[in-house]
């Protein structure tokens, strides 16, 4: 009888913390693995314009973006005020745009070749002139596939 202390009530064993440093390390692990860091700077200012009818890009690896806007505060001496168009991580020319797309093509398995979007991510400021150039430029290397990148609206106007 002396198994049993007054009042019915029994001493509950504390949670063991052994196990919790395998835990976060295992967390952390997992977080290092899955994290993907940004593949370029932004060396221009892009302000996407805003729409009401949008579809989200499903295959994120099979979609090239191109960026055309006018050069942060930090590029401006070298690049001047002028729209630019950044391929990956760099200012290029127009003519830079059928290399650039044969090294992402060039990446991606052949089964998945046909599938590949080009995204242009344009400033609303920049004038049409500069994005014809490079939609006719995407045309004569063979990429027909272009998507407008654009930030849901709002509000209705």
């Amino acid at each position: 009888m002396s198994k049993f202390k007054p009042g019915g009530k029994k001493d509950e064993p504390e949670v063991s913390t052994a196990s919790l440093p395998d835990i976060i390390f295992m967390l952390l692990f997992f977080f290092m693995v899955v994290t993907v860091m940004r593949e370029s700077e932004l060396k221009i200012k892009v302000k996407t314009p805003q729409a009401t009818e949008l579809t989200k890009l499903q295959e994120k690896s099979l979609v090239n973006y191109i960026h055309i806007g006018r050069p942060t505060k930090n590029y401006q001496e070298q690049y001047g005020t002028s729209p630019k168009i950044q391929l990956g991580d760099k200012i290029s020319d127009i003519e830079d745009i059928p290399l650039f797309l044969e090294n992402h093509k060039a990446s991606v398995p052949e089964k998945l070749q046909f599938k590949i979007t080009t995204s242009l991510k344009v400033d609303s400021d920049v004038t049409m002139g500069i994005v014809t150039d490079v939609k006719e430029k995407l045309r004569k290397s063979g990429q027909v596939k272009v998507n407008y990148s654009a930030k849901k609206r709002t509000e209705d106007l």
